[in-house]
């Protein structure tokens, strides 16, 4: 069965109640059971998880090499400034997925920077919550074709 790592960054565990008009009022346990509802659909595995630290991200994205086929990451603000996400993205050499709620490239100018983007397959912004389930889709489909 094929597997999906959703890994969460700094300050997604505050959804729901962080800057609702940027964020939105869907918490992560809500995108979590939208995933997991999304997943039985297309009959593959999820693991969702989140951490404020850069660390436990990096080691979360290496664990997942023999584990997981691919990797959806909305890194947060570790998006604009983690050559250390970047680097332990492409060593593992699983294809990987930037996610965001927000649209990146409307937003502050240091956001339009992303060194995940220099790494992952594909990018999908500015959906909200609903980019969740819309990412896993995107996975399975290119992992059809890889």
């Amino acid at each position: 069965m094929t597997a999906i790592l959703i890994l969460n960054g700094p300050n997604l565990n505050l959804l729901g109640t962080r800057q609702p008009e940027v964020y939105g009022t869907t918490t992560l346990n809500d995108i979590e059971k939208m995933c997991a509802q999304k997943a039985a659909l297309l009959n593959i595995r999820v693991d969702m998880r989140q951490s404020n630290h850069e660390g436990v991200l990096i080691d979360w994205i290496h664990a997942a090499r023999g584990s997981f086929d691919g990797i959806i990451i909305n890194a947060g603000a570790y998006t604009h400034t983690s050559i250390a996400l970047m680097d332990a993205i492409s060593s593992v050499a699983i294809p990987t997925l930037e996610l965001h709620l927000s649209n990146i490239h409307e937003r502050e100018d240091f956001r339009r920077i992303s060194y995940i983007g220099k790494v992952a397959f594909d990018l999908i912004m500015g959906h909200g919550a609903a980019g969740y389930p819309m990412a896993l889709e995107r996975m399975v489909e290119h992992l059809k074709t890889t």
